[in-house]
């Protein structure tokens, strides 16, 4: 994993004088580090002691800003180095707890039996009554393969399994809802549509998740048919929600009418193609997809898109580009046409870097880490099971992407995804796209 990004906290001690913690930073930018949260844990007359979390993009990298601290001496010293991600990972990030107190014997037999009895009793009488009784209809399964975990390939479900749990904090802390992962030990499309099928009635709604093309299309579609309750994969659909969101900001930035653009698509894995399918459903006609892989321009030839033959063809003919292949320093400058909206989403390592893309000509650029998947699911599923919809649709899914351009403040690509408002904009947009189609 030499190449994967790490981050690690430095405990760092700085004479109390102006200037030396922007010694440090400096110190860090000039190793190629990227600077997150800082917490000063002293300040004292003499000496500033802080907490810095720094981002580098290898072992190597990180190794470089160490020495570039040590070597700036004049009392700057380092007192610790710690690993907050695996600290924070420690026993898991989830627990199952009850919401109820049993304090006495009433209260048992009120939460089990004789009592639970009764409520058996109601739901077996009427059967819709376990979404009010239950924790059923508040309650999303989070199901992997571990084919497709972030950017680290198919390494297997347990493997996976600390971003199915992150997947569930957010589902708790934005909306309320209780994310419970499913770890599969098979990528088989029938084996996996058969025990989602087998498990689903413990479930308000399936969130799909990291599993890698094609096999995830056929899955997804597979269960959007038999099953009553909403599916979605979020790795299609939720990027595709946040990237419309992005493009319709950008195009309000510059002035650009979407919908008489012309727009490119690089890369059609499962992002790409339910990018290019949002585009359309939204209304733009003019949408192509680029992709090394003949099969992927196959298929969104046959949901209505348009393909192009080379990168240059795409980037001397669109006013948009949109690029999800996971390949650092695709596009090169000379490629980028004047006037462009180019959003280069693969996190860390964009396909060019905004700076590079604005300064070779670009209106508008912006990286992955501006464009952030978390923004689209939670309120996505909670809006569906407010509306006890029984299926995700596109009206659902745009009417999320424009609560979240509505939303979006002047100057910014889309919305903080740490704004708790923005997660119930998304779902009441979704509940009323519900009331719609009724």
């Amino acid at each position: 994993m030499e190449n994967q990004h790490i981050i690690r906290n430095i405990i760092v001690e700085t004479p109390s004088k102006p200037g030396n913690f922007a010694k440090v930073a400096t110190a860090i930018g000039m190793g190629e580090g990227d600077i997150g949260d800082i917490t000063t844990l002293k300040s004292g007359a003499l000496t500033t002691i802080r907490d810095i979390s720094v981002t580098s993009k290898s072992k190597k990298d990180f190794e470089k800003i160490i020495s570039n601290i040590e070597a700036i001496g004049n009392g700057v010293k380092i007192q610790a180095i710690s690993d907050d991600v695996l600290k924070a990972h420690e026993g898991g990030k989830i627990a199952m707890k009850s919401r109820y107190d049993v304090r006495s014997l009433g209260d048992l037999q009120r939460i089990y039996t004789p009592g639970v009895a009764s409520v058996c009793m109601e739901i077996v009488n009427e059967p819709d009554k376990a979404q009010y009784f239950t924790s059923i209809g508040n309650s999303v399964a989070i199901v992997t393969d571990g084919t497709a975990i972030l950017g680290l390939g198919n390494i297997g479900s347990v493997a996976g399994m600390p971003v199915m749990e992150g997947k569930s904090v957010l589902l708790d802390q934005f909306v309320g809802l209780s994310g419970i992962p499913i770890l599969l030990d098979t990528s088989d499309p029938d084996e996996v549509v058969e025990t989602i099928k087998h498990i689903h009635q413990g479930f308000g709604a399936i969130l799909l998740e990291d599993i890698g093309s094609p096999h995830c299309f056929e899955i997804e579609e597979r269960l959007k048919a038999e099953l009553p309750i909403p599916v979605m994969h979020d790795d299609q659909h939720g990027t595709a929600v946040v990237a419309l969101s992005a493009i319709l900001s950008a195009c309000r930035a510059t002035e650009v009418d979407i919908k008489n653009a012309r727009i490119g698509q690089i890369g059609l894995g499962a992002a790409g193609l339910a990018i290019c399918r949002m585009l359309m459903a939204y209304g733009v006609e003019d949408v192509y997809g680029l992709d090394r892989q003949e099969a992927a321009k196959e298929r969104l030839l046959q949901y209505g898109g348009q393909t192009m033959n080379s990168l240059e063809e795409m980037m001397g003919n669109c006013d948009i580009i949109v690029a999800t292949t996971g390949v650092q320093g695709l596009i090169k400058p000379e490629m980028v046409r004047k006037g462009q909206i180019i959003l280069a989403l693969s996190n860390p390592n964009p396909e060019i870097l905004p700076s590079e893309a604005i300064a070779a000509g670009a209106a508008f650029a912006a990286d992955g880490r501006s464009v952030n998947n978390v923004i689209g699911f939670p309120g996505i599923f909670k809006g569906a099971l407010n509306a006890g919809a029984k299926e995700i649709t596109y009206p659902m899914l745009i009417a999320a992407a424009k609560a979240i351009v509505d939303y979006t403040r002047p100057g910014e690509l889309i919305p903080n995804p740490l704004d708790p408002a923005v997660h119930y904009i998304v779902a009441r947009a979704v509940e009323e796209a519900v009331t719609k189609q009724a």
